[in-house]
């Protein structure tokens, strides 16, 4: 199991320069937020059926009620979550990560996708989907914001789609 200490994370020397203390405090303020919320859509869809469709799972019921703002802070919790406790328990996480990272046009900010990398590098290589989120996001910062992407590790993004019920 490869864990992350949060701040930690946020704030250390690295590839990515340290993110502000407020910048950072104003992320887990809008993830606490949400994670009331995604801790009983997690817990319940870990009950039910592994192969339900994502719109039909609490996952996707949560996500679905969120405007952008609030999908971008839940994804950002959920990746911080599977990263904290990446296990074979974070499945039904994961998909989350997976799904969130599908949507374009979510209007990731360069601090997050900042923040999201560091959780991903200080995770290190046992959490096997820790850059899916954040390679999503970064492709959908305008190019000079986009960090870059030679450093990474090759990940498989998931194919972005259409909200569902938009053209």
């Amino acid at each position: 199991m490869a864990s992350v200490a949060g701040w930690a994370a946020a704030s250390t020397s690295g590839a990515f320069p340290p993110l502000p203390r407020a910048v950072a405090q104003s992320f887990y303020r809008r993830m606490r937020a949400v994670a009331p919320a995604a801790v009983g859509a997690i817990e319940r869809d870990r009950a039910g059926d592994p192969d339900q469709v994502f719109s039909d799972t609490a996952c996707g019921r949560l996500a679905g009620s969120l405007d952008d703002a609030g999908l971008r802070a839940l994804g950002m919790w959920t990746h911080h979550w599977c990263m904290r406790f990446y296990d074979d328990d974070t499945r039904v996480g994961r998909r989350l990560v997976r799904e969130i990272a599908a949507r374009p046009g979510l209007g990731w900010m360069a601090d997050e996708v900042r923040w999201m990398l560091r959780e991903s590098f200080s995770a290190g290589p046992a959490a096997a989907d820790r850059f899916t989120l954040p390679r999503a996001a970064a492709e959908q910062l305008p190019l000079a914001d986009q960090p870059a992407l030679a450093c990474w590790p090759e990940v498989e993004v998931p194919r972005q789609r259409r909200p569902e019920g938009s053209r």
